[in-house]
């Protein structure tokens, strides 16, 4: 915290409490009040996100606390839940003074809006290392309805929402990568690193199409690899219906590379054949394109085939922290 400002309780009264729903009490209190309808389960997730693994640290502090928003409402999508409140917590190094905090809750502030959720409370700390941001997302689902990664089985078809490899792209592109790509290219994969998309809508939408779902994060394929594992199966991912937007196949990189690159958000998730009209319908209704990919095979891993059904061989299939 920096000598001089606002201080802790300061940022919280000006810029946080203004964040918060009715069961965050104002954030006077030591914790939040949640009523859950009978009925209905309550969906919990979290995430971190540390300067310099998961943003840079020049990036725009509203698109940081965005990015921190969606990541974690787009684990609750890929459970089937619908997001409603939040906690947050920020160690931050000296250097981030009032005015990054300011940027940093109207971006919140703006998300709120788009996603219809509220701030519960939380906790803000200093530290000497790089800032380290986490947040705690709440949804809630009908009880029995939510979608497990356990559920997957042998003939299900792989789906995924919108398009594979842009995240990874954007950071390499501001890494300095790529310096030939056209500025609208550069501009949209940027975007796409900075400020994903979770598929709030389709998620709970799924609710009794999808067998088993999770988000790409690490990578579509690592991510696959969670599901099979889960349900003690195996994947067969073709290559050639990876949907890939214009600006990633402008960088030339190979579909395997796309596949294991990671930070998409996107969905991912398995179906009984017979349920394809009713994706395909879902896809129509949101405008979103929704890919089928491969199908699950008895057995165990993840293959990525080429067109003339050859394995092609995958490096790292994701990121790991460790």
């Amino acid at each position: 915290m920096a000598a001089e400002g606002l201080g802790e309780f300061g940022r919280i009264r000006r810029f946080f409490a203004p964040l918060a729903g009715p069961g965050g009490l104002g954030l006077r209190d030591d914790a939040a009040l949640v009523a859950c309808a009978p009925g209905r389960q309550l969906v919990i997730t979290v995430d971190a996100i540390v300067a310099g693994v998961h943003f840079l640290p020049d990036d725009p502090p509203d698109l940081v606390a965005r990015k921190l928003l969606r990541v974690n409402l787009s684990d609750l999508a890929a459970m089937a839940a619908e997001p409603r409140h939040y906690l947050l917590t920020t160690a931050l190094p000296p250097g981030l003074d009032d005015g990054w905090v300011a940027a940093f809750a109207n971006g919140l502030a703006a998300d709120q809006r788009r996603y219809g959720v509220a701030l519960l409370g939380g906790d803000s700390v200093a530290t000497s290392g790089p800032a380290v941001l986490s947040l705690t997302a709440i949804g809630e689902v009908a009880a029995g309805t939510e979608v497990r990664r356990s559920g997957a089985r042998p003939g299900d078809r792989i789906w995924v929402s919108g398009t594979i490899g842009d995240g990874f792209l954007g950071l390499a592109v501001l890494r300095g990568s790529y310096p030939d790509l056209l500025p609208e290219h550069r501009a949209r994969l940027i975007e796409r690193y900075r400020v994903p998309e979770p598929r709030t809508e389709l998620g709970p939408r799924l609710a009794g199409i999808a067998r088993a779902m999770c988000d790409v994060s690490d990578g579509l394929l690592a991510d696959l690899g969670h599901i099979c594992e889960a349900s003690g199966v195996a994947a067969r991912v073709e290559a050639g219906r990876l949907p890939v937007s214009t600006a990633s196949a402008a960088t030339g990189e190979a579909t395997a590379r796309l596949a294991s690159g990671g930070d998409d958000y996107e969905l991912l998730f398995t179906a009984a054949a017979e349920s394809t009209e009713s994706v395909n319908r879902l896809a129509a209704t949101l405008k979103l394109p929704i890919s089928p990919i491969g199908l699950i095979e008895r057995g165990g891993g993840v293959r990525l085939i080429d067109e003339n059904g050859e394995e092609i061989a995958v490096g790292n299939a994701g990121y790991r922290h460790f």
